[in-house]
């Protein structure tokens, strides 16, 4: 557990759970969080045992946004730098191990930009989506945004602020399931099991094929790349042999 308890971490069967830890304040990013956060996907991304991480806020709330009491003193104060929900969000992004979001209630603002950040979403259908820079003088979201649902939801979505119910967001690209809010926490461990049971090495070379594919980067070289360092390994013999027995043991 992290200081002054706004996030709570534990690992368990490859699975790393971050779970944001304001609920009085529906989660919303201040800069211990931001902090805490940082600090954890440090320690996630440092240790083995810890395959995907699963981010997640308490129950009805992922993340209000940023904390507006704290971001309004600062830009009183004239700090044009002072952005810690960006920092953590763009910490979750630059993760090399698979990142799922578990969105059970309001991701707002930076809690948006937080969930997009991640790999994979998963979504509750009482939870919403919101972009709302525009409203206050800023641009969210926009670059995690576009590549997901496409230069021109991203521009609506970002112009007008408007509120993306769940149901559209999974229409839209925005979430890969949604689910009744009683379900949305076996199918998120059960999502994060099926990407734990993949290889890690794997994970983390696909990971980085598909996003320079997203990106206009070389993603082709990269693949390449990825086969030369990953063919023949201990894990891909490992694998590869279990692999092959299995395929022998059923053709008997």
């Amino acid at each position: 557990m992290s200081d002054d308890n706004v996030l709570v971490t534990s690992v368990e069967d490859g699975i790393g759970r971050l779970r944001l830890n304001r609920p009085d304040k529906r989660n919303a990013l201040n800069e211990p969080l931001a902090r805490a956060i940082l600090e954890g996907m440090e320690r996630m991304d440092a240790d083995d045992a810890v395959h995907v991480i699963l981010i997640e806020g308490t129950d009805g709330a992922f993340c209000a946004g940023a904390d507006m009491g704290e971001a309004l003193a600062a830009a009183e104060a004239g700090d044009r730098r002072f952005n810690p929900s960006h920092d953590a969000a763009s910490r979750v992004a630059s993760s090399e191990k698979p990142t799922i979001a578990k969105i059970d209630g309001p991701a707002y603002g930076a809690g948006a930009l937080l969930a997009c950040g991640c790999d994979l979403r998963v979504m509750s259908d009482r939870s919403k989506m919101r972009f709302p820079g525009s409203d206050y003088g800023l641009v969210v979201g926009a670059a995690d945004l576009t590549p997901l649902v496409g230069p021109v939801l991203a521009k609506e979505l970002i112009f007008t602020s408007r509120v993306v119910e769940a149901e559209e967001a999974l229409r839209l690209g925005l979430v890969n399931r949604v689910v009744p809010s009683e379900e949305i926490e076996a199918t998120a461990v059960e999502l994060a099991t099926q990407v734990a049971a993949a290889s890690p090495l794997a994970a983390r070379w696909a990971k980085q094929v598909i996003n320079a594919a997203a990106s206009g980067g070389d993603a082709h070289g990269l693949e390449a790349q990825a086969d030369l360092v990953l063919r023949g390994g201990a894990d891909h013999m490992a694998r590869f042999g279990r692999a092959t027995s299995r395929i022998v043991g059923r053709s008997k």
